[in-house]
């Protein structure tokens, strides 16, 4: 990480079917070696077996399914006096987001389904109901939050 100055953001530019920046900046986690146009379909696909599967707005199930994993607190390590501590910390919006993109696609990752648009849509619809391995690891990371309470006067 630089001391001289921070990196500066880059901008995102809007997904081409519904035009929204989130389901852009999904897409360019999704994609591995440079490949967006199997990204798209990956994503789109995914989209689209929602929208059959749950009978509704395949954006609003999306957005739903990303603020049930986005954290509202994590925990860092903190150095005091030799011994580190886990201070729990409230997250910025930016690494909410970033952080449960990140949880959705790995759990969709390691879902047993066939093909990855199948994945996907499942982990989406488990996370828009509040179930599936990319809510458990959000909870898991507010019990951990929970747990080291104690140790909040080391904030910084």
């Amino acid at each position: 990480m630089s001391r001289r100055h921070s990196a500066e953001k880059r901008e995102v530019n809007p997904d081409p079917k519904f035009n929204d920046l989130v389901v852009s900046k999904f897409m360019n986690s999704i994609m591995v070696q440079g490949k967006k146009s199997v990204a798209e379909r990956i994503v789109y696909g995914a989209l689209d077996k929602m929208q059959s599967r749950a009978k509704s707005d395949p954006i609003a199930l999306f957005h739903q399914a990303l603020d049930n994993v986005m954290p509202a607190v994590e925990v860092r390590s903190r150095r005091v006096g030799g011994a580190t501590y886990q201070v729990p910390v409230e997250v910025r919006h930016e690494r909410r987001q970033a952080l449960a993109i990140r949880w959705l696609i790995s759990a969709a990752r390691t879902r047993n389904e066939n093909t990855m648009e199948e994945r996907l849509s499942a982990e989406l619809l488990d996370a828009a109901n509040n179930r599936g391995t990319a809510v458990k690891k959000r909870e898991d990371t507010h019990k951990m939050a929970d747990a080291n309470r104690a140790f909040s006067h080391y904030r910084w």
